[in-house]
């Protein structure tokens, strides 16, 4: 499918809340590593329309992503890359992509004026827990670190009530957490305003 809606709830946490939470549900022993590559234009078009572009490479798969915002949640539209695609628009040489051009375009958002930014990796455990994937990730991007708590939903109802209690069952502060871009953009920059 080219596109889909994300409805997730996102929460930070300390390594040892994270650990807490490890230990305490049966998560696989093994992680699945992950690396985000991130894409804007040098006048933030995309961050000003509310989107995201990054590709994803996993188990050797890469996927161009556009995230946009969306009635209920977000709206995902996906390409997949050949790895020499995926370097090519890592190099800068971005080649068009059947979906996510034609959403660009719909914003008025040239390929052209696309740069590449870096990458975040991430090493994940999922877990189908009480009606939603249950997600722990361990990111790392420009010299620094962190761990997440990520519910996937199918309803935003559902998603809220499974993160509500999860974090009441851990004992886990809820606290404001922005999405990896935006927390990349601002290890990168210093501040973030989306």
């Amino acid at each position: 499918m080219a596109q889909e809606i994300e409805i997730e709830y996102k929460n930070l946490l300390t390594e040892s809340e994270f650990n807490r939470v490890l230990d305490s549900l049966p998560f696989p022993e093994e992680t699945q590593t992950q690396t985000n590559h991130y894409f804007e234009t040098a006048d933030f078009s995309l961050k000003e329309n509310g989107c995201a572009l990054r590709i994803r490479e996993k188990n050797g798969i890469f996927t161009l992503t556009l995230k946009e915002p969306h009635d209920t949640g977000l709206l995902e539209t996906h390409d997949t890359l050949s790895e020499q695609e995926a370097h090519d628009w890592i190099t800068g040489r971005f080649v068009p992509k059947k979906h996510t051009s034609k959403q660009l375009a719909a914003k008025d958002i040239s390929l052209d004026d696309l740069t590449y930014l870096g990458s975040l990796v991430t090493d994940r455990r999922e877990l189908k827990y009480d009606n939603v994937l249950l997600v722990l990730d361990y990111s790392t991007y420009n010299g620094t670190s962190d761990f997440e708590l990520e519910m996937e939903a199918a309803s935003e109802e559902i998603g809220r009530e499974a993160m509500r209690k999860v974090l009441e069952k851990f004992s886990i502060e809820k606290r404001q957490t922005p999405n990896k871009i935006q927390r990349f953009f601002e290890s990168k920059n210093g501040s973030v305003d989306s």
